[in-house]
């Protein structure tokens, strides 16, 4: 029991959607009015579980809900799960920059969290005072600070422009120098969130190399959250996944993973509560992904090979010509990076009733961007949308050593595609006269 530096008993965070802060006077009266009767609060028994997909019937949401959970001195815990799983609003629960609606935290030590870019940081002050007034809040002394600064300084690589104020920092050298703080004032604890992806390949790799360093040989805790399945695996050895604001896997990190995998993998299984488009006598029912060997995976590395397996249904007694399929693949940020149409392939498709599977085979090697990707989905009868929707299943494209040089790709954020190539020095033949 000593060594549990974190024991989180019954968290749950509730908020009320279209508002700013916890909710309207008059519920705040009504609160009041339960509570000077020692009555329980009536909004805490209303809310739905945080479903992004699904239309809701109140106007309140259960960020999270009764989250239990422990961790000990020294341990690495990677907080994993889809986009608004809850991993962020438990980090503020946890870094105390929000209250838990119901449930309590208790901590051992001192924290030190990087939630956002510029987290702790006054706009106005140079990054010299920020760092000062960083560690004046972990309740550091002005000797122990400098004893740290030039450490700071050196890792934050932001040496120029120590004496600039930060609101003149780009969005890399903020979050540099607010790593480089946090990491190096000595917190109990450090709380990192997805924000390290704002900074370059280098940048990343020394704050991995950090954090590990914190917890291995100085026996410091990390909570660290990120989609990056391969830095979690490097990084933690436990892990907690979250679906709709709740714990849904806690345990080694490997087994975590593979639950989070196999979670994705399903996702496909069951499209019948998903908001869809069009006529519906044709409907795309199930979508997978398979490597070269016919494994269905949602995790492949730069430089496999993608199959895209389809499941459609005709739900009429005829056959279905003229059918046209349209894959669209896109990133999070809703830019279009691929697209897959039966069209212009000439490939003419014939729906018989029931159950049908087509595959999309890929003839090249997946050759962009390390990231995560949407699919959508639209099918065609003739000129007639039958069935589209979108973001229906997503995939992950990890790094790797792409080139066969032994080492991963450098900054894989600068570039969309990667292509294979050599490189030689041509020497020229004089000949002698």
């Amino acid at each position: 029991m000593s060594n549990l530096v974190i024991k989180a008993e019954n968290i749950s965070k509730q908020y009320r959607l279209g508002t700013v802060g916890t909710g309207s006077f008059a519920h705040d009266v009504n609160r009041l009015w339960y509570k000077v009767r020692g009555k329980e609060d009536p909004y805490l028994r209303i809310g739905e579980t945080n479903v992004r997909n699904q239309q809701g019937t109140t106007g309140y949401v259960w960020a999270l809900h009764e989250i239990n959970f422990q961790v000990e001195q020294g341990d690495v815990l990677g907080i994993i799960g889809r986009n608004g799983a809850g991993k962020s609003t438990l980090l503020k629960v946890l870094s105390r920059t929000t209250a838990p609606t119901t449930g309590s935290i208790k901590v051992k030590g001192r924290i030190a969290s990087l939630l956002e870019v510029g987290t702790g940081f006054h706009p106005e002050l140079t990054g010299r005072e920020n760092i000062f007034l960083n560690g004046a809040i972990l309740g550091m002394t002005k000797k122990e600070i400098k004893r740290k600064f030039d450490e700071i300084v050196d890792f934050a690589g932001v040496e120029r422009y120590i004496d600039t104020p930060v609101k003149r920092y780009s969005s890399g050298m903020y979050v540099r120098l607010a790593f480089g703080v946090a990491a190096h004032l000595e917190p109990e604890i450090l709380v990192v969130d997805e924000v390290l992806a704002v900074g370059d390949a280098e940048f990343q790799k020394k704050a991995l190399g950090k954090m590990k360093d914190v917890s291995q040989n100085e026996g410091r805790t990390v909570l660290f959250v990120s989609h990056n399945m391969a830095a979690v695996q490097n990084l933690c050895n436990r892990g907690m996944l979250l679906q709709h604001g709740t714990v849904a896997g806690l345990g080694p990190i490997e087994e975590v993973i593979r639950l989070y995998q196999k979670m994705n993998e399903q996702a496909a299984g069951n499209w019948e509560n998903m908001n869809r488009k069009g006529e519906g006598v044709c409907k795309v029912m199930r979508l997978s992904f398979e490597d070269e060997n016919g494994k269905e995976r949602s995790h492949f590395q730069l430089g496999d090979f993608l199959n895209f397996k389809l499941s459609v249904i005709n739900s009429s007694e005829i056959i279905q010509d003229r059918i046209r399929i349209i894959l669209g693949i896109y990133n999070l940020n809703s830019e279009g990076i691929l697209r897959f149409d039966t069209q212009a392939t000439g490939a003419n498709f014939e729906l018989h009733p029931g159950q049908s599977e087509i595959i999309c085979r890929l003839d090249e090697h997946l050759n962009i961007r390390p990231d995560t990707y949407y699919v959508n989905i639209a099918l065609f009868k003739g000129d007639s949308m039958q069935d589209y929707m979108e973001k229906a299943v997503s995939f992950e494209i990890d790094n790797c050593d792409y080139y066969g040089s032994g080492r991963t790709i450098d900054s894989p954020e600068l570039a969309k595609v990667f292509l294979r190539h050599s490189w030689f020095e041509q020497h020229k033949m004089h000949n002698e006269k």
